[in-house]
């Protein structure tokens, strides 16, 4: 993309610039999302620090990861106690904080 420019010549400009970059090692980078969480494993990770604002530079493959609070046992023993769908009592999971006995009330009241 920059064809034969020097790595070192490009450090030293971001750095007249008043840029500076700084490798971290981090093993996994979190982003909380409502319904869901995005995971980075073994990210690669550069603090940019620039005109007094930090920020970071994160590269690396992300993966969804579930922030349910119940399991697909949990599902199925409710789906069995109840004769309700899978759509059915995932909501009444969700709405009873992944509580069992209180989605299984709920759904036969």
């Amino acid at each position: 993309m920059f064809g034969k420019i020097n790595p070192k010549m490009i450090a030293e400009t971001m750095k007249r610039m008043g840029i500076s970059q700084t490798p971290i090692d981090v093993k996994r980078v979190i982003f909380e999302m409502e319904d869901k969480n995005l995971v980075i494993n073994e990210p690669s990770v550069t603090k940019v620090m620039m005109q007094g604002q930090e920020t970071y530079q994160i590269t690396g493959h992300a993966e969804e990861e579930s922030t349910a609070k119940f399991t697909e046992q949990d599902i199925q023993i409710v789906m069995e106690k109840t004769g309700k769908s899978e759509k059915e009592v995932i909501k009444a999971l969700e709405d009873n904080q992944g509580d069992i006995t209180m989605a299984i009330m709920e759904l036969t009241n």
